[in-house]
């Protein structure tokens, strides 16, 4: 982590340029910045490469090493508690700005009316409790990982950790070491991704900037600029807070040390593509051990939505203001309920959620207007996942700080 650390600080002030580069060229060109596509996608897919790896190796042997110490239960406890009580606030906050701006009002629907498709309604269904519990289980943990579903890997990783934790000491050091060389090697991998990520950065910008053009961006601006405050509610008010009140380092050093985080979260628009990065900035910089980070971060990557939640109770009060729909209370309850459970495995990987149908349903809104925002949905996945990122991190930190006295060192 220390290589990738020194690689960062080199390219970081390079991959703010390259985002503004990219920003300028994709204003310029327009639809044909779309040429350097391919540098992005190079980039990304370098990234989704080795965060399958990553995360399994890491998860196995922060599992190994914490679950014959008495902190592991409270790790998972409070790991979880945060993430789900993070979520709601999240929500909360979304719902309490929408009602407060009301991002909806004033858009002339018949102007956009050429753009509203049924197509979406039918994918709005959420699983049923034994669905989802079932659908964590792997029933071929191998074939769970060829096709990336991450929380089959993840349940089966901790099994297999907590299992290699309960075999004598010997046996169960030899595994730890071979996963930490998988490790050690993988991070050499991702040291060497990390020198193109300006290259990366720039296309993936570009692209961006150039494909969505000013009519749709001008249309959902409002909705942008609400949803900016709450984000930075979240990120520079609640997280901050819950660092200042649960451990003893300071909410501006923290904000300070994650900030390299948030710039690749904020280009790549991927939490697991950030996790090398968040791995550094927790252990590095803000000194928490790996048997923590091992643990939380990815878990963190797959199942803590906290920006991701936001945009769906906004864009359920956006929609519910366009169609002129008076909300009740249970109607907010379902919003709140159908985002916090359905934001838990969303993967953290670029893309427009259809997750946000559900949420629509939920409350009864029309999802006929859903293509009005998924042309612009890469400026507000990137702004999410810099929000979900800096989530995890704090999580990390809280965590750590509760069980210092139990958790073994790195």
């Amino acid at each position: 982590m220390k290589k990738i650390k020194k690689i960062l600080k080199k390219t970081s002030n390079l991959i703010i340029l390259a985002m503004f580069l990219g920003i300028v060229v994709g204003v310029i060109m327009g639809e044909k910045a779309s040429y350097f596509a391919p540098l992005g996608q190079l980039f990304m897919q370098l990234i989704k490469m080795l965060v399958l790896p990553l995360i399994t190796v890491s998860i196995i042997s922060g599992a190994a090493s914490l679950g014959n110490t008495k902190s592991a239960g409270k790790i998972g406890i409070t790991t979880f508690v945060y993430f789900m009580g993070t979520t709601i606030i999240a929500v909360i906050i979304g719902l309490i700005l929408g009602n407060i701006f009301k991002p909806g009002l004033g858009l002339d629907i018949l102007t956009i009316k050429s753009m509203f498709s049924d197509e979406y309604a039918s994918r709005g269904s959420t699983p049923g409790f034994w669905e989802t519990v079932l659908g964590i289980i792997p029933v071929n943990p191998f074939k769970a990982l060829i096709e990336g579903n991450i929380l089959q890997i993840l349940f089966f990783s901790l099994f297999l950790g907590f299992g290699i934790s309960t075999l004598e000491k010997s046996k169960k050091e030899a595994l730890i070491n071979i996963f930490d060389y998988l490790s050690e090697a993988l991070i050499w991998m991702v040291e060497k991704v990390i020198y193109i990520a300006p290259i990366g950065v720039f296309g993936l910008m570009a692209d961006a900037v150039g494909t969505f053009g000013y009519t749709t961006l001008y249309l959902v601006l409002k909705l942008l600029l609400v949803y900016i405050l709450a984000l930075g509610l979240q990120t520079f008010g609640l997280y901050p807070l819950l660092v200042k009140i649960f451990t003893e380092v300071s909410p501006k050093k923290f904000l300070s040390k994650v900030k390299k985080a948030q710039i690749v979260a904020l280009s790549t628009a991927s939490s697991m593509g950030t996790l090398p990065v968040t791995f550094e900035v927790c252990e590095e910089e803000l000194d928490v051990t790996n048997s923590t980070t091992s643990f939380v971060l990815p878990l963190g990557a797959t199942i803590n939505m906290d920006g991701g939640a936001i945009y769906y109770a906004l864009v359920a009060m956006f929609f519910a203001q366009m169609f002129n729909i008076d909300l009740g209370i249970f109607d907010y309850v379902a919003i709140i309920l159908t985002a916090t459970i359905g934001s838990i495995g969303q993967a953290g990987v670029p893309g427009p959620s259809l997750l946000v149908v559900a949420v629509l349903l939920s409350a009864n809104i029309p999802v006929v207007g859903l293509p009005l925002l998924f042309g612009v949905d890469r400026i507000f996945d990137m702004l999410r996942t810099a929000v979900n990122v800096t989530g995890d991190a704090t999580c990390a930190v809280i965590v750590d700080n509760l069980v210092k006295d139990t958790t073994d060192g790195k």
